[in-house]
């Protein structure tokens, strides 16, 4: 059960989902993750993290949530891990044709199969980013093809599939990478062009995917499997905007949020994450609103999200 009404508790104007161009979709599902549980409470985490955060943005010099955000209803299903990716897929897929910015929060990783098999059918050309301590490349894990292991293996088959700091895999997960888009951790730490490189190999349409264990354990520690060596938060944040900057960044989702009651500080990490690659997203929009209302100048943005559903009707 969501703990409030509004994402950030932010006014019932920006909250509405005819105006409001962002969606949020809470997804508290840990149904086959195999050591630390928890992570079906991390959406209810994140979002008491974010009622206490500040929702004016520095670095931007914006309030991203007057661009409306939707909490919408939180994906539910667990009967199984096949039904729960069906779920997210569906509900996805419905708010993309609806033309909105959406974006999903965990729960495991294994959400991501339904959030990515949606945009991939929605966006023409699609690269999907993933941001991961693991490389989730499995086939099959545990009898099912919806394990949290196996969380970007179909993307690997069907999408321009680009892992960035991946330090823990199996030996079978070899078979399925593509290691001239894989950017190992230990690499990565002493190649100063690896951004570069990164969204070299990117198309135009990208969704990014990212897991929380991606960063070092030093600064999140409340994940369900901690690896050391991980990203930090200014280099992860340089990335980030440089990707939404240089790329049409169709939709995101952040998983694997495992709450820890005597650890806020995961928790806040997390909502500035999710509430920093929105002003990234429409830090061009918010500027140009900022000069409107300022000067009276009616002029239009110019950002799309380029879906295949612009134009239909639900």
């Amino acid at each position: 059960m969501m703990t409030t009404s509004n994402y950030a508790g932010i006014p019932d104007k920006f909250a509405q989902l005819e105006t409001a161009k962002v969606v949020l979709i809470p997804v508290p599902y840990d149904g086959t993750s195999t050591w630390g549980k928890g992570a079906d409470k991390g959406p209810d985490a994140f979002l008491k993290a974010s009622e206490n955060m500040e929702l004016y943005d520095i670095e931007t010099d914006t309030e991203v949530y007057e661009q409306g955000v939707f909490l919408a209803d939180p994906v539910t299903e667990n009967s199984s891990p096949e039904a729960m990716v069906k779920a997210v897929h569906d509900v996805t897929k419905d708010f993309i044709k609806r033309n909105k910015f959406v974006t999903l929060f965990g729960g495991e990783h294994s959400i991501s199969i339904g959030s990515i098999r949606a945009f991939n059918e929605c966006f023409d050309n699609l690269t999907v980013l993933h941001i991961d301590a693991h490389a989730d490349l499995r086939e099959s894990y545990e009898g099912t093809k919806c394990n949290h292991a196996c969380a970007v293996h179909e993307a690997s088959q069907t999408t321009n599939l680009i892992q960035i700091g991946i330090r823990s895999m199996d030996a079978i997960e070899k078979t399925f990478m593509d290691e001239e888009k894989t950017f190992f951790a230990h690499d990565m730490v002493n190649d100063e062009y690896w951004m570069d490189k990164v969204i070299d190999l990117m198309t135009g349409n990208v969704f990014i995917t990212f897991d929380l264990d991606a960063f070092d354990p030093s600064i999140l520690p409340a994940t369900g499997t901690p690896e050391p060596g991980g990203l930090f938060w200014y280099e992860t944040l340089d990335f980030l905007k440089k990707v939404f900057e240089e790329k049409n960044v169709v939709g995101f989702d952040i998983v694997e949020l495992c709450p820890n009651k005597n650890d806020k500080s995961s928790d806040f990490l997390a909502a500035k994450l999710y509430y920093k690659m929105l002003s990234y997203k429409f830090m061009d929009e918010a500027a140009d609103e900022a000069y409107d209302n300022t000067y009276d100048v009616d002029y239009k943005s110019g950002t799309t999200n380029n879906s295949k559903f612009e134009d239909d009707e639900d």
